[in-house]
This record gives C-alpha cells, sequence and structure tokens, in this order.
C-alpha cells in the first residue's frame, strides 16, 4: 500500500527494514520473540522522522521470521511487496488518484479487525502495524482500543506515534511503551549515505546539521537550496533574545515569500519543535512559573496565528513577524539577570 508519508526518490519502510540506531528498543523486542512471550501491543513512540516505521517492519519481518516456517529472505521479499499474509498495515487511505484522506477512518480500522479475524494466510504470529496512530480520529481510535482490548490471538500491533501525550490513556495502558530518541549525527549520516551514496560529504553535513537528529528531516533538507532560509531560522531560535528586531524582519520575508514551499513547511517543522521543547524545560524548571506560563501563552498564540493564517490565506510574513517577535519578548522575559 502507497505511504501517503512517503518522501519522493525515498523507498518506503517496509521496502528498507532495517533501521539504524534504536539499538536498545530493537534488542528489547528480539529478547521477547526469542522468549515467546510477545506483548499484544507495541508503542514505539518518539518525534517524528527518526525512523519508528522502518524499526516496526524491521521487528515485524524478524518475528514472521522467527514464528514462521520461511527463510529471512523470502519473508523480505514479502514484506517489502506488501505481500505476506500475516502481516496487515494501516494508513491513511487513498481518496483519489489525487491523495490521501486526512486521517484513519473508523471503516479503515473495522476492515483491519475484521482481516485479523479471518484465518490466517501461513504458519506464525500476525503482525499489524498502525502507521501512524496519530492519525486515527476519534471513532477510530476508540474503535481500535476494543480492539486492542479483545486482541486476535497470535497477533502483534505496532503502532507508531509521533505524539503519544495526544493518545487515549486506555490505548497507552493497553501497550508495551518503547521511547525512541532522536539519532546522533553519526547514524544520520549512515541513513544518508545508504540512501544517496554519491551524495558529497559536504551536503551530507550540512543535511545532519539541520536534521536534529531526524533522519526524514535530513532528507528534506536535501531539496532546500544552498541560500534557504531555514538555517537561519535555526540560529536565531538559538539567541533570540540577543538577536536585533531587525533580523526577526529579515527572515519573516525570507520565510513567508511561498508558504507553500519546502522552506516554509520545515520552518514550521522546526518552529513547532523549538516551542514544545522550551514548554518542556519551562514545566521542568524548579519554580519556573513565570517561565511555563509564557511558554504556554507563546504556544497558544503561535498555533493560532498559524491555523488563522492557513484558514483565511493571511499573509505569512506579517504572521511570522508576530510570532518572531513573541518569541524574542519572551526569551527576554525569561533571560537571567545581568550579575
Amino acid at each position: 500500500m502507497t505511504d501517503p508519508a512517503a518522501l519522493d526518490d525515498l523507498p518506503p519502510p517496509e521496502q528498507r527494514q532495517a533501521a539504524i540506531g534504536h539499538d536498545a528498543a530493537r534488542a528489547a523486542v528480539l529478547d521477547q520473540v526469542r522468549q515467546r512471550r510477545l506483548p499484544g501491543a507495541i508503542l514505539l513512540h518518539g518525534p517524528q522522522g527518526i525512523g519508528k516505521a522502518t524499526l516496526a517492519f524491521e521487528l515485524a519481518g524478524a518475528i514472521l521470521t522467527e514464528t514462521g516456517d520461511e527463510s529471512a529472505e523470502r519473508v523480505h521479499e514479502q514484506v517489502s511487496a506488501s505481500a505476506h499474509p500475516n502481516l496487515t498495515v494501516l494508513r491513511r487511505r487513498p481518496k483519489d488518484a489525487k491523495g490521501f484522506y486526512s486521517v484513519i477512518r473508523v471503516e479503515d480500522v473495522r476492515e483491519l479487525r475484521d482481516s485479523l479475524h479471518h484465518t490466517r494466510g501461513r504458519a506464525g504470529q500476525r503482525i499489524a502495524i498502525i502507521d501512524s496512530i496519530d492519525e486515527c480520529n476519534a471513532s477510530a481510535a476508540n474503535a481500535l482500543l476494543k480492539t486492542l482490548e479483545e486482541p486476535p490471538p497470535e497477533t502483534t500491533f505496532f503502532l507508531v506515534s509521533h505524539r503519544p501525550g495526544q493518545l487515549l490513556p486506555t490505548i497507552r495502558s493497553r501497550c508495551h511503551n518503547l521511547a525512541l530518541r532522536p539519532l546522533s549525527g553519526e547514524d544520520v549520516a549512515a541513513v544518508v549515505r545508504a540512501s544517496h551514496p554519491g551524495l558529497g560529504g559536504e551536503a551530507v553535513e550540512r543535511a545532519v546539521h539541520l536534521a536534529g537528529g531526524r533522519p526524514r528531516r535530513a532528507f528534506e533538507t536535501l531539496a532546500l537550496g544552498e541560500d534557504s532560509p531555514v538555517g537561519t531560522l535555526i540560529a536565531w531560535l538559538a539567541q533570540p533574545a540577543a538577536m536585533p528586531v531587525a533580523a526577526g524582519l529579515m527572515l519573516a520575508e525570507a520565510l513567508g515569500r511561498d508558504p507553500q514551499g519546502p522552506d516554509m513547511s520545515f520552518a514550521r517543522e522546526i518552529l513547532g519543535d523549538w516551542l514544545a521543547n522550551e514548554m518542556r524545560e519551562a514545566a521542568m524548571q524548579p519554580g519556573g512559573r513565570t517561565r511555563l506560563a509564557s511558554a504556554s501563552e507563546l504556544w497558544d498564540k503561535a498555533h493560532a496565528l498559524l491555523e488563522e493564517a492557513d484558514s483565511v490565506n493571511l499573509d505569512m510574513k506579517q504572521t511570522l513577524t508576530i510570532i518572531f517577535d513573541a518569541i524574542r519578548k519572551h526569551c527576554t522575559l525569561i533571560a537571567p539577570e545581568p550579575q
């Protein structure tokens, strides 16, 4: 099945089946396989683009090989071709020839549930991969919960999540949770070189620098021009309070020229990560009520502005100018007093 999140010129995770990094999570699941004590559901969660789905397919192949009666090579071929009868993948379905539904629908989950209650097509464990569970609407999530509460025998679900905090607590409680972290720079470089063996060293270095431990983001940077303002945004976010007001204005101008372009798409992801990280740090800081209140207000304001810009087609340059000014004021407010 076509992956709605696939990047151009990059094989989908079912064709790769070889995640780089995540050694502890891989070892934990493989140990469960060897001991024949696989849980009914495993939640692989962490930032988007770090290889969670690739790891899910890698582990699915290992489980199908260990519990079935075919060679690893044969299983790999069938998984790559989406043809293994004991593996079911649930993603957003194609809506028409031009695109996909925006969510995983309840009828999609019911179709998955019904298929898992049919007689298995091959000896061994059955696997269902939901990539990603974050895309289930409310009805689909509740339908999936019922399936997890009464799972078919000898079946393991892999739930891929970029935002586990937004999942139903009852779904999280039904899963064995495995938190995956961003990769090291060396591992990101290895992922990039594996897919682009002829890529020059400078291009790899730049992609790794902008990736922040996420191979997917590294691939996205390869589509950016060398003069992309994304790098300037990363530098600006490192110390907003120290930057002159004019720097934020110029950055908003550069990013807002093409609201639908790859630079802006990438910039919004980076902004979201920065805001989320600021919220986490503020929440963990002892006595940091002022910082947390300011960070919460900043989070709400930034997301509301971007949603409004999308819904009524507002000037993105003006929207970014307001957001950058709010970030700068927030960082000025929480800056330590000079000694």
